[in-house]
C-alpha cells in the first residue's frame, strides 16, 4: 500500500485509525470529510488531520447532493424499513461511498478505508456501494483487522502515538454512539443496550419532549413538483434547506423520535433510538399530495415495491440494479404529484389537514354525498358486486 483514502470524521476513532494505517501499512494517508449536516466534527477534521502530518486533506460541502439525489429520492418511494425506521444512516453512506473511490482514483490510491465495525451495517453499506462503482478497489476495514477491542485500548493507543486527546472534551461526551446528517441523528450503545430501559430524556438532541413542546400546534405548507418538495410555507427552498427548515420546524414541536429494535443485515437484533423531524413531515406529506394525486392501482403498486426498495437501501444496494430499475419505475409515477399539503404539528404528531393540487384526482361532484345530478348512476354498483361475486357464490355452493 502507497496510499490509502479514509473516510475520516475527525473524532478520536478515526484519528486513530489514520495512525493505524500509517504505521501499520506504511503508507501516505488521504483524508475525506463529507458535510452531509452531521455539524459540529466537520470545522476541526482539517486542523485534526495535519496535526497527524496528513498532506492531502479532502472536505466537501455535499449537503445539496445528499438532499437531491440520495434523500429526495428514497423519499419519492415512501421508503421505511421494518415499518418504522426512515433510513437515516443508510441514505448517508452510498454518497460517502462514491466519494471515497472517486477521490482515490482522482489522487492514485491503492485502496480507501472507514471506521465502521465489524458487527454493524455500515461496513456492508460503504464496501457493497463501493464495489459497484469500482469492482478492483482495494478496502481497509481496521476494526476487522486490528486488537484494539474497547474505548480503553483505542485512548491508550492514542497516549502511546501522540494523538492529541481533549480529555475535558472526552469526559463530557456523549456515551452513545451517535450518528448524524440532515435527515437524522442515531443513538446507540450505553443503557440502549437494554430494549427494557427507557431512553433519557437528555439523550435527545434534536427534538423537544412533546410533554414540553408548545401548546400552541404550528401549521405548515409544503409544495410539491413532481414528487419533491420545493417550498415551504410558500418560500421556495433548495432540497437541503428544505429538510433543515423542517427539522428546525418539526423538532420544535417534539416530532421525529422513534426507539427501534431493528434486525439488521448481518444477522443481529440491534435497538437503536432516532430523531427523524424532517423525515418524518415529509414521509406524511408525501403520502398525503399522493393520495390525491396518484392513480389507485400506480399507488398500490409502489407500496407494494416500497419494502424491498427499503430493504436494498438498508442493506448498502443503493448502486444495484434492482434499486435503479424501481427507482426508475417510482419517478415515473411522480410526474403528476405537484401540489400544496398543509400539516399540523403538535405535541409529537403530525396531522395533515388539507391537501391541494392542480392534478387532483378527487372529484367532490361524483364523491358527494348529496345530489351528484348524475355523476354517478348507483345502479353500475349491483352488476360490479356481482361478477365480483361469482368465484365467492360459485366456492359456497360446494
Amino acid at each position: 500500500m502507497n496510499k490509502v483514502v479514509l473516510a475520516y470524521s475527525g473524532g478520536l476513532d478515526t484519528s486513530i485509525i489514520a495512525k493505524w494505517l500509517q504505521e501499520t501499512y506504511n503508507c501516505e494517508v488521504v483524508t475525506f470529510t463529507a458535510d452531509i449536516g452531521q455539524g459540529e466534527e466537520v470545522a476541526s477534521a482539517r486542523a485534526k488531520a495535519e496535526a497527524m502530518g496528513i498532506k492531502e486533506i479532502y472536505i466537501e460541502d455535499l449537503r445539496e447532493e445528499f438532499a437531491s439525489d440520495f434523500v429526495f429520492p428514497m423519499f419519492r418511494a415512501n421508503a421505511v424499513y421494518e415499518g418504522e425506521y426512515l433510513l437515516g444512516t443508510s441514505i448517508a453512506r452510498p454518497l460517502i461511498s462514491k466519494r471515497l473511490v472517486e477521490i482515490a482514483e482522482k489522487v492514485g490510491a491503492d485502496a480507501i478505508s472507514h471506521g465502521a465495525t465489524g458487527k454493524g451495517n455500515d461496513q456492508v453499506r460503504f464496501e457493497l456501494n463501493a464495489y459497484a462503482i469500482n469492482a478492483n478497489i482495494q478496502v481497509i476495514a481496521p476494526w476487522r483487522e486490528w486488537n484494539l477491542s474497547s474505548r480503553e485500548s483505542l485512548m491508550k493507543y492514542a497516549e502511546d502515538h501522540n494523538i492529541e486527546i481533549d480529555y475535558q472534551k472526552q469526559s463530557k461526551k456523549s456515551p452513545y454512539s451517535m450518528d448524524a446528517n440532515l435527515l437524522h441523528i442515531s443513538y446507540e450503545g450505553d443503557i440502549l443496550e437494554d430494549p427494557w430501559q427507557e431512553a433519557e430524556d437528555d439523550m435527545w438532541r434534536w427534538t423537544v419532549s412533546p410533554e414540553e413542546a408548545p401548546d400552541k400546534a404550528e401549521y405548515v405548507e409544503i409544495t410539491y413538483e413532481k414528487g419533491d418538495i420545493v417550498a415551504i410555507n410558500g418560500k421556495t427552498k433548495t432540497p437541503a434547506e428544505v429538510m433543515e427548515d423542517l427539522n428546525s420546524l418539526a423538532g420544535a414541536n417534539g416530532v421525529g423520535r422513534l426507539d427501534l429494535v431493528e434486525n439488521r443485515f448481518v444477522g443481529m437484533k440491534s435497538r437503536g433510538c432516532y430523531e427523524t423531524p424532517a423525515g418524518t413531515v415529509m414521509l406524511k406529506a408525501h403520502r398525503a399530495i399522493e393520495s390525491l394525486t396518484l392513480d389507485r392501482e400506480a399507488a398500490h403498486l409502489k407500496d407494494e415495491l416500497m419494502p424491498k426498495y427499503a430493504k436494498l437501501v438498508y442493506n448498502g444496494f443503493w448502486f444495484a440494479p434492482e434499486r435503479e430499475m424501481m427507482q426508475a419505475a417510482i419517478d415515473a409515477t411522480q410526474e403528476n404529484v405537484s401540489g400544496v399539503v398543509r400539516v399540523k404539528l403538535y405535541k409529537g404528531n403530525v396531522s395533515v389537514v388539507g391537501r391541494k393540487s392542480d392534478n387532483s384526482l378527487f372529484s367532490e361532484k361524483i364523491a358527494t354525498f348529496e345530489d351528484d345530478q348524475g355523476a354517478y348512476d348507483q345502479k353500475d354498483a349491483e352488476g360490479f358486486i356481482k361478477l365480483n361475486a361469482l368465484r365467492l357464490r360459485l366456492k359456497s355452493l360446494k
